[in-house]
């Protein structure tokens, strides 16, 4: 099993090659945003071993708690997790004016890009939860941040988080047939809710629906774009 976590990552990659192959109108998103996601793979030491502690590429997970995987994993989703909704409705961006971004709701514009680290930062340093939970709270209150500044954003930020967490479940489904007692063995579950749907913890499918409610509308939030649909772009 010392490959599995490896070969995960380079499925998710692979998905992202294709999606950027044939996107080619949402290429600069998906590259700007798997450029910012990817560095989230720096935060493994937080979640090993107290979430999971999979075998790892000349074992760096257990040597030293980081590992490739995780930069891998972290740049594909971060990609995929930006341009899947407008994929699936056939959405494309434009440009928000500057008449619209002065708006009363968009004064606390960057300030609510801040809540995600913010709230994380408040639950692991003050609460005993597990990282896992931390992130998953502190993305899910990212997303309500964006939906106040934002509520056009309102179907991409819900439908998005829907549409990663069947993606997510497709994706984490297509090792255990082959590995079976994989999260048995590397998922600490003593530490968790022990939950699980069809062999994946539900933790893991918390964290794809806050993943992709809070992602599906980032770009759009950070760098003040809004969706349209083809047929009228």
């Amino acid at each position: 099993m010392q490959y599995v976590w490896f070969i995960w990552s380079l499925i998710i990659l692979a998905l992202w090659a294709v999606i950027y192959l044939f996107k080619k109108d949402s290429r600069k998103e998906m590259l700007k945003m798997s450029l910012i996601t990817m560095p989230f793979g720096l935060t493994e030491p937080l979640f090993v071993p107290e979430y999971w502690m999979p075998p790892s590429l000349f074992d760096l997970a257990e040597k030293t708690r980081f590992d490739i995987e995780s930069l891998i994993f972290s740049f594909a989703i971060g990609g995929i997790g930006v341009v899947l909704y407008n994929l699936i409705f056939k959405q494309t961006l434009v440009q928000i004016n500057h008449t619209e971004r002065n708006h009363r709701r968009h004064r606390l514009h960057k300030y609510s890009l801040f809540v995600p680290a913010i709230v994380f930062l408040i639950l692991a340093l003050f609460t005993s939860l597990n990282h896992i939970y931390c992130g998953t709270i502190a993305m899910f209150l990212g997303g309500l941040a964006t939906l106040y500044c934002r509520p056009d954003l309102k179907r991409k930020i819900w439908v998005g988080g829907i549409l990663f967490t069947v993606l997510y479940f497709i994706y984490f489904g297509s090792i255990l047939p082959f590995y079976p007692q994989y999260v048995e063995l590397y998922w600490n579950l003593d530490n968790l809710t022990h939950i699980l749907v069809l062999g994946i913890p539900i933790e893991e499918l918390l964290f794809a629906f806050t993943f992709g409610m809070y992602w599906s509308g980032l770009y759009e939030h950070l760098y003040w774009h809004k969706t349209i649909s083809l047929k009228n772009s």
